[in-house]
């Protein structure tokens, strides 16, 4: 007699063979998906579909157009990317998975590149895509998955199970090739239709994939010109001083000389920003207004208070304005397509009193301007502002480099700069650190501390405001005349200290379990870094405290 259990299917339940693999229930339920279904989640667990179900269970299945889903998609690619690559160009090919760039990411090559070989490397992709090839998982003795990769002279790899305290490690084999990746994976290669390859340089490509905020296509690549050279920027101080990855990083952590970095880094930083007020001086006779603007948890506040101290060293007075301050009534507040208020659109924004009064200080006017209450939803106006000869209109704001805002201003008068945390440091050559999840670290850590709000209200708030960013910020970017990195290279590891017991504090049955339990198992592969000598106007002090500027 078949053993039967009950699993529960979107509100539905159904009687199933005990035994059976996610993978053959989930081809009952294909159809009411428009995308291959990648990964279950099992009774609030995570799994791969090969995993088979032996008891009674909820199951809610993933495909590319959810976070999770399209994580695992980006997981599978790249493995089917370096599979195609070591077949085409040998066994020594090697790329190295780099950053984020347009809706894609962007890997260097080992060897030369051209645009030839870059179709020939798509179609190897969706032949081995077509032959739907096992991706078979595997869980190995520490030591033996070491002893592999040094053979394989993948020390980065090796090193990265050196500082994994786990006993076991799980590999994944696509064909006769091993590999790590730090994620799930997909079954096979049948799921990872959708990509795209665009050539850039010599050794260097963008792999383009569906994203969550755009499912249904891969648009046209477009470059962008400054977050990629202040992307090259970095990785190239990277390698000059020799850390590139969690290992480099780590050794200097076991050694005792991470101190040295971290100085080196802050410095580094600092210097950035006073040469962009030295930019900024050279051309005080025409730029009037300094507009600021990044994504959540980019440092926007200790970026924008240290260049005006810098300013200030050149003479110049800069005065602020937030473009929070600017709300429109709480009544008045658009709302969404879940009818809930719209805090982050540009409606939300009184821009008639904005243009109006920016355009009054710049022709020399006092102006009373607001501070907006968040606690009745009124703007209170208490603060005269006046601009001197000398004085810069220094304006903060997530809307700062969108173009509907001062049209009445000419834009030579203006000077825009986009901060983001671009983490220029990998885990190894195949696995990045996401600048998303470098921002929703810091997030986490400033939410708790400065506002009460525990992880998992961090957590179930971050889609909104990653959506809230991916309309009304990363659209603007190449408006920006300058773009500043607020990343430090160091610190994943100060992070680690203050953000893993929080994440501990996540209860099994919540459904942000799976993405806290995530964030621990990536954090594992960074050795943990005290962060005494950090100075006090570091753009970290805003997230993990002890900033001059907000204490």
């Amino acid at each position: 007699m078949i053993e039967t259990i009950e699993v529960k299917i979107k509100g539905k339940k159904y009687q199933l063979s005990k035994g059976m693999t996610l993978e053959e229930i989930a081809k009952e339920f294909q159809k009411e998906y428009k995308y291959p279904i990648l990964l279950a989640r099992v009774n609030n667990k995570l799994e791969e579909l090969t995993k088979t179900v032996n008891e009674d269970a909820t199951i809610e299945f993933y495909d590319l157009t959810t976070r999770e889903g399209n994580r695992i998609h980006i997981s599978g690619l790249t493995y089917v990317l370096l599979y195609s690559i070591k077949k085409l160009f040998g066994e020594e090919a090697n790329i190295v998975v780099q950053h984020s760039l347009d809706k894609g990411i962007y890997i260097e090559t080992n060897f030369r590149l051209t645009e030839n070989r870059i179709k020939n490397l798509k179609e190897t992709m969706k032949k081995i895509i077509e032959a739907d090839m096992p991706i078979i998982r595997s869980t190995v003795d520490r030591s033996e998955a070491i002893k592999y990769f040094e053979g394989k002279n993948d020390k980065v790899k090796a090193g990265v199970m050196n500082y994994n305290t786990n006993n076991y490690i799980t590999l994944y084999r696509l064909g006769n090739y091993y590999n790590y990746f730090y994620s799930l994976m997909p079954s096979s290669t049948e799921k990872l239709k959708d990509f795209n390859l665009t050539y850039i340089k010599e050794n260097g490509f963008v792999l383009q994939f569906p994203t969550v905020y755009l499912p249904d296509k891969i648009p046209t690549y477009k470059h962008h010109p400054h977050m990629f050279e202040v992307f090259q920027e970095c990785r190239d101080w990277a390698k000059i001083i020799g850390v590139k990855n969690s290992v480099d990083l780590n050794r200097l952590v076991s050694l005792g000389k991470i101190n040295d970095l971290i100085r080196i880094d802050e410095t580094l930083q600092s210097n950035r920003l006073l040469s962009l007020a030295g930019e900024i001086n050279k051309k005080k006779k025409d730029i009037k207004i300094v507009l600021m603007a990044g994504p959540s948890s980019s440092g926007k506040t200790t970026t924008s208070k240290k260049l005006c101290m810098y300013l200030e060293s050149y003479g110049l007075h800069p005065k602020v304005l937030s473009m929070d301050d600017y709300f429109v009534e709480r009544k008045e507040t658009p709302v969404d397509e879940n009818g809930k208020p719209d805090y982050e659109c540009l409606e939300a924004i009184d821009m008639k009193l904005f243009d109006k009064q920016v355009e009054d200080l710049l022709k020399g006017k006092t102006v009373t301007v607001p501070t907006y209450s968040f606690l009745v939803g009124k703007k209170e106006f208490n603060r005269d502002v006046t601009l001197g000869p000398a004085d810069i209109l220094v304006i903060e704001g997530i809307h700062a480099l969108d173009n509907k805002i001062l049209t009445n201003i000419p834009r030579s008068k203006k000077y825009k700069i986009y901060i983001s945390a671009l983490t220029e440091l990998n885990l190894d050559d195949h696995n990045r650190v996401s600048t998303t999840d470098n921002r929703m670290l810091r997030r986490i850590i400033r939410d708790n501390r400065t506002r009460n709000n525990n992880v998992e209200h961090t957590l179930k708030s971050w889609d909104s405001v990653r959506r809230g960013e991916e309309k009304y910020i990363f659209p603007f970017q190449d408006e920006a005349d300058f773009t500043f990195n607020s990343a430090l290279i160091y610190e994943i590891g100060v992070l680690k200290t203050y953000v893993e017991p929080l994440l501990y504090s996540v209860p099994q049955d919540s459904p942000y379990y799976e993405e806290a339990k995530r964030l621990i198992n990536f954090l594992r592969l960074f050795l943990p870094i005290p962060a005494d000598v950090i100075p006090q106007d570091s753009i970290l002090r805003e997230f993990i405290g002890g900033s001059c500027f907000h204490e």
